[in-house]
């Protein structure tokens, strides 16, 4: 199979399997992957790190994929940051259809804002980037840091009343659940 990687994770990746197809490319590259479907690698507020000697050795990204039915922002992990990317992703982007949002793994703030979204910030990204509907990810799986396990779903539910999203438009959902997103 194909994987379209940031630059350095290809080596990362080889390192791993000496025959894994990976392509690595820059911020900015838009790669075809049949007629229809294309994805960008797009900048994102966070570092690589493999092993103890090996960070900021390798780009990170988010991805946004575009289809005929719509784009899909996968916003990836990554940090508030100034907020400017993802106003950015919707000017280059004025049909996204669904964003994927990280809303876990921020506590401790003083030492996690660099790496890391929290609930409000999530809220705020879908706002920016204009997204019809988005899907909560990074949480619940195990504990990563400070924050409760179940708290970063409670807090983005209070983010959207403040930002006055309606549920249906920002769903967290669990491992195995389906969703079809709407037009």
């Amino acid at each position: 199979p194909r994987v379209v990687t940031p630059l350095g994770n290809d080596t990362i990746l080889r390192r791993h399997d000496r025959h894994i197809a990976a392509e690595a490319y820059d911020w900015g590259a838009r790669v075809p992957l049949n007629g229809q479907i294309a994805v960008t690698l797009l900048p994102a507020y966070h570092w690589s790190a493999r092993t103890l000697s090996d960070r900021r050795m390798a780009l990170w990204c988010a991805f946004m994929i575009e289809a005929p039915e719509g784009a899909i922002y996968c916003v990836g992990d990554t940090s508030w940051g100034d907020g400017a990317i993802f106003s950015q992703a919707r000017l280059n982007f004025p049909d996204i259809r669904l964003a994927i949002i990280p809303i876990g793994a921020y506590e401790p703030r003083w030492f996690m804002r660099d790496n890391h979204v929290d609930p409000e910030e999530a809220a705020q990204i879908f706002r920016m980037c204009g997204a019809r509907y988005a899907m909560a990810h990074h949480w619940g799986t195990f504990q990563l840091t400070d924050e409760p396990i179940d708290e970063p779903p409670r807090r983005l539910r209070e983010a959207m009343r403040a930002e006055a999203i309606a549920d249906e438009r920002f769903r967290v959902m669990r491992p195995g659940e389906a969703w079809e997103v709407g037009e």
